[in-house]
């Protein structure tokens, strides 16, 4: 299949979902993606009358067809109403129809957007098993197109499961002839040596053409203050391992996607 053949874009008609929904369309259009913009209505209250139920669900499908309307020669986007609990349905449609990518937007936003991320996106991070791109920045700047990417960021633990992450870096470094760094960042109780050694094994195993850096501190604050130093267009970081051996990724991912100063790709 080809890389980011389909991306699902969750649709709740809010201006910063109007932004991520852009972004997706650019990212669709550059890969010539299957782009499906997808609004789940909450299960009807049991007091709730059906007519009354039935012409909600009519107007949210006529809403979502004017939601960012496809512009002409681009490929229109799949619109899909379903009835459930957001988060569930957005894994589920994912997994069943072997999405590449789940885009939205987080709720954090202005000064306090390093204290919040919606409990919809935490909870597909939690459970998808595709990788999720998101971010405040998405939503902030909505003339801000992900295209082209030229500097790429990713994070590793050093987890079992980091090659994934880093592969799929790696991936994308090569669609858009990008720079590639891998960052390591390493607790002050950590040895070095052992870390650059596995982080260059880690390197080889994927075949990556990238440059390496471990830092010690907090993945955080270290993966976020480098991200804004490097000018990262996109941060990959890794979320289906448990904790490296010289790291904490996977138990700092949302931390790092509330400060990331670019969007961020959980993998």
């Amino acid at each position: 299949m080809a890389f980011l053949g389909k991306i699902l874009a969750p649709v709740e008609f809010s201006e910063r979902c109007a932004g991520a929904v852009r972004y997706a369309k650019a990212l669709a259009e550059h890969f010539n993606s299957e782009l499906t913009l997808l609004h789940v209505v909450a299960p009807a209250p049991p007091e709730l009358d059906e007519r009354i139920y039935a012409d909600f669900i009519s107007r949210a499908e006529r809403r979502l067809e004017e939601f960012e309307p496809a512009e002409s020669g681009t490929k229109p986007p799949r619109r899909l109403v379903v009835k459930g609990d957001p988060a569930r349905k957005i894994v589920q449609y994912a997994q069943n129809e072997h999405a590449d990518l789940i885009l939205m937007a987080t709720h954090g936003f202005g000064p306090f957007r390093s204290y919040l991320l919606g409990s919809n996106t935490a909870k597909v991070l939690h459970d998808a098993d595709v990788p999720v791109w998101t971010g405040v920045h998405i939503a902030e700047d909505s003339d801000r197109m992900p295209l082209p990417i030229r500097r790429i960021l990713c994070a590793v633990d050093l987890g079992p499961q980091s090659w994934k992450a880093l592969a799929w870096a790696a991936e994308l470094q090569k669609r858009f002839g990008a720079e590639l760094t891998i960052l390591h960042a390493m607790p002050v109780a950590a040895t070095r040596d052992a870390a650059e050694n596995e982080l260059g094994q880690l390197k080889k195993q994927v075949a990556a053409e990238a440059n390496m850096a471990i830092e010690p501190g907090e993945p955080p604050e270290v993966i976020c203050a480098a991200a804004a130093r490097l000018r990262a267009d996109v941060l990959v970081i890794g979320r289906g391992s448990a904790a490296g051996v010289f790291g904490r990724l996977r138990a700092n991912a949302y931390g790092i996607i509330r400060q990331s100063p670019c969007p961020v790709v959980s993998v």
